[in-house]
């Protein structure tokens, strides 16, 4: 059986993608793009992928449209513009049989209309795609109502044949989700061009801190950031939402045709195969000297007090927790051991693993036992005017030259700092909870820290077995900073009347390949942890991106606080 003939007219990220996919499945593909240098990199980057051999049909790349005639089906990927999609693929009509599948990849626009536009409705049919396509990658295919039987056919079987997932996301729900991804990816843009963090450090912080299957500008490398900016454009015209305009370091790249992956060169650059070269951090700090950290003090006897004393213990540093009273301090332990207990149930830890870290780990309510300690973690309560009290007194307590850090994840490290009277011993070491099981630690430094101060922290955090990932002091640092305006624009969609909740979350879920839709994260955190952090982000920033959602203040004062007294936007009783 002779192997079927498939045309792919633009590649760009998705044309080129897709142009991988076809040909790993044994179809005859012709490759046609007006761009010669489009045609030779993709060229160059098939042939690095897959390896000549005679099992492999032959890839035809052409300026020539007219080479299209013999295909069996067409997908159109010229980029998103209504007019460009609409003489594409008239342009298209005009050269293959009536009954020829016709697939566009348009993200947004009406693929009826399209189908109308060029003249022939039943051939016209639409593959949504979040991205550009890889193995097992989600799609969505839109057929129309105008679409006749045979042309739905062919795009099940194109879908199947590239290996894509094909997801059930209304237009709606797409959309909404695309439009909260895009202007995440665009505040990501703007906190880089700042400086306030490297590309590889926001690219870190969000994989590891939110679970992200990719960073935000590794993600705008991947889908072209001619692509993005153009999206972004449109939806800024459309809504004048200026969280929708694009950051002006975006603008500037597209002008200087650093468009990602597809020209080697944007946030990271690449070789012929599309891999990355060089992920480097630029703009570090001076590296000073790391302090060896044998004794460790953790102030606190909550969850992340409990968390970070384990973690701490296990890698073989003897640790003391200092909790505000001699019962509370024995609560602490118990918990820490029961902690031990499931790891060892679940084979994350060792019996003998489990004893050597009791063995470290002590729980007193007397300062005095930090006096002995090279580093002391303070982890109480998310309040200001508790963690200056405890930094006033550590900064009485503590040895001369004892690193002091917070794990605060939105207050100034710089207060903790100024009430320690020794600033220059002082950072933040932001853990995610759970901190046994959470990789990122953010490393938040002060214009006051000494170079020492903060090398010995990021030379412990990275013998922990964690990521540190290094950032100024600023509320929110980059995870919230960026985490918290993307989960306000989703809360305001709840204005409308038209947004599921479920549909939307399911949306970013299935679409873009998050661990959770922005209201069940929202839920997981708990409405009131993210009405406080937003009104401190909007403290200190005072921009309408981070103003505080008055339907979350509203759920809050309604008693509803989301998982953890299972009543907020997805668990039962909050509608």
């Amino acid at each position: 059986m002779s192997a079927p003939t498939t045309a792919v007219v633009g590649l760009g990220s998705v044309g080129e993608a897709l142009l991988h996919l076809l040909h790993a499945a044994g179809h005859r593909v012709v490759a046609v793009d007006t761009d010669l240098d489009a045609l030779a990199r993709a060229g160059r980057r098939l042939k690095a992928a897959f390896p000549e051999g005679p099992d492999r049909p032959a890839v035809t790349f052409t300026a020539d449209h007219a080479l299209v005639r013999g295909a069996g089906i067409v997908v159109e990927a010229v980029p998103e513009d209504a007019a460009l999609k609409s003489a594409v693929l008239s342009r298209i009509v005009a050269l293959v049989p009536p009954g020829t599948p016709l697939v566009t990849t348009t993200a947004g626009l009406s693929v009826a209309r399209l189908g109308t536009s060029a003249g022939r409705p039943a051939d016209v049919v639409g593959l949504r795609l979040f991205g550009p396509p890889a193995p097992g990658a989600p799609a969505v295919p839109v057929r129309t109502a105008l679409a006749s039987r045979p042309t739905a056919t062919a795009l099940d079987g194109l879908v199947a044949d590239t290996g894509l997932t094909p997801v059930p996301i209304g237009a709606r729900p797409a959309a909404d989700a695309t439009a909260l991804v895009l202007a995440f990816l665009n505040r990501a843009v703007v906190l880089r061009d700042e400086g306030y963090a490297t590309a590889s450090g926001i690219d870190t912080a969000m994989r590891l801190g939110c679970g992200l299957p990719a960073g935000p500008l590794e993600t705008l490398d991947r889908i072209g950031l001619d692509t993005a900016h153009r999206a972004l454009c449109e939806l800024w015209r459309r809504t004048g939402d200026h969280a929708f305009e694009p950051a002006p370091l975006l603008s500037r790249m597209v002008a200087a045709e650093r468009l990602g992956r597809k020209t080697g060169r944007g946030f990271y650059a690449y070789d012929d195969a599309g891999a990355v070269l060089d992920r480097a951090d630029d703009g570090a700090r001076p590296a000073g000297t790391a302090r060896p950290v044998r004794r460790v003090g953790v102030v606190g006897s909550g969850a992340m007090a409990r968390g970070i004393a384990e973690v701490t213990a296990s890698a073989g540093h003897p640790t003391v927790l200092l909790a505000r009273s001699t019962d509370k301090a024995d609560r602490a332990l118990t918990a820490i051991e029961e902690s031990l207990t499931r790891g060892v149930r679940r084979g994350k830890v060792t019996a003998r693993g489990k004893e050597d870290a009791l063995d470290l780990l002590d729980a007193t309510a007397d300062p005095g036992w930090l006096s002995g300690c090279d580093l002391v973690i303070e982890a109480v309560a998310e309040d200001l005017a508790a963690k200056r009290a405890v930094f006033a007194r550590l900064g009485e307590v503590c040895a001369p030259g004892t690193v002091l850090a917070t794990t605060t994840s939105s207050l100034p490290v710089a207060e903790c700092a100024r009430a320690s009277g020794r600033p220059a011993d002082v950072v933040g070491v932001h853990f995610f909870n759970p901190a046994p099981v959470m990789r990122l630690v953010e490393l938040v430094h002060t214009d006051a820290a000494a170079p020492d101060a903060l090398a010995t922290a990021r030379a412990f955090v990275t013998g922990l077995g964690k990521t540190a990932v290094e950032c100024a002091d600023r509320t929110g640092f980059i995870v919230n900073g960026l985490l918290f305006p993307y989960l306000g624009a989703a809360l305001a969609l709840l204005d409308r009347a038209d947004v599921d909740i479920e549909e939307t979350d399911a949306a970013i879920q299935r679409g873009f390949g998050y661990p959770m839709g922005p209201f069940a994260l929202l839920d997981t955190i708990g409405l009131d942890v993210s009405l406080a952090i937003q009104e401190r982000l909007y403290e200190d920033f005072a921009t309408p991106e981070h103003e505080p959602s008055p339907v979350l203040a509203e759920l809050v004062a309604a008693g509803l606080l989301g998982r953890k007294n299972e009543r907020g936007l997805c668990t039962a009783g909050a509608r």
